[in-house]
């Protein structure tokens, strides 16, 4: 009788430690999904790609003074949309000449002529080493997918470009065919220029070590700078503005001011361009809806 009461006992507690293991662990992951919405945001731990319902954007149309870069990102991303081969894509060179803006005005084109056909992804740097996962979570996704990291580069002792290497090109699966991974950065190579140095000059082979850290840059098939625009291109980008958003006035005051505007800040950049038109709009009073 003892026995068996003991035997109980220990059931009975074995089953309280189950249930109290089972509470705290986490909730089971859902599959990945692409259809609740056109673009995403990739959120790891646990994995999830949350919907965004309206994109912060520009429209394709007001994008100046990039117009060759622009066409080529869009006709890379036309083929990836219809099932042809394309390229991975680095966006890099000067702040504000629209590198982000322009992925997702592509998108939203893409989309524009064929709805549905295309979502965005956006991964934060600091999740790329989640990269794998979500390429797993998306590889049996029948919609097509591009995913998109602003900002992208790494400092000294960051190792995470290791994974992202491996993810573009070299991995053993390989970037799924239905992804492609299009990312923006201020450096050409996403990686300082000291850091670079100090690996030739310390490393015992010289040579391969500065390959290392620069061989990532080789894993995106389409480069695509973007330098500091002219003042025609700038003032290109104010009048387009305007004329969306029905900014009337005298016109060469607007293009006074928005020189004036640019000198005050050191820079001629589609931003500045486009922090001039929200200043001179609320001046107007009106509304950039």
């Amino acid at each position: 009788m003892n026995e068996t009461s003991n035997s109980s006992e220990l059931l009975a507690a074995l089953q309280r430690i189950a249930d109290a293991l089972e509470r705290q662990s986490p909730p089971p992951i859902e599959a990945l999904s692409l259809s609740a919405a056109d673009a995403f945001i990739w959120h790891p731990d646990p994995d999830r790609l949350t919907p965004v319902p309206a994109v912060n954007r520009v429209d394709f149309d007001l994008l100046r003074g990039i117009d060759r870069v622009r066409d080529i990102l869009l006709d890379n991303t036309r083929r990836f949309a219809s099932g042809f081969p394309a390229n991975n894509a680095l966006l890099w060179g000067a702040r504000g000449m629209g590198k982000s803006s322009l992925v997702k005005a592509v998108h939203a084109q893409i989309n524009a002529d064929n709805p549905g056909a295309l979502a965005l992804v956006e991964i934060n740097r600091e999740d790329i080493p989640t990269l794998p996962r979500l390429l797993h979570g998306l590889r049996d996704q029948t919609r097509r997918a591009v995913l998109y990291c602003d900002d992208l580069s790494f400092d000294h002792d960051d190792t995470t470009y290791k994974s992202l290497k491996a993810v573009l090109e070299g991995g053993l699966e390989g970037r799924p065919e239905n992804v492609i991974f299009y990312a923006t950065s201020n450096r050409r190579h996403l990686m300082p220029r000291d850091m670079i140095e100090n690996e030739r000059s310390t490393a015992i082979n010289p040579a391969e070590a500065v390959e290392e850290k620069i061989s990532l840059s080789d894993r995106f098939g389409l480069w695509l700078g973007f330098h500091t625009c002219t003042q025609d291109d700038y003032l290109a980008m104010i009048a387009g503005y305007c004329e969306r958003y029905g900014l009337t006035g005298d016109e060469e005051q607007i293009r006074a001011d928005a020189l004036e505007w640019s000198v005050t800040r050191g820079a001629r950049s589609g931003r500045v361009a486009w922090q001039f038109i929200q200043d001179l709009a609320g001046r107007m009073g009106r509304t950039l809806g």
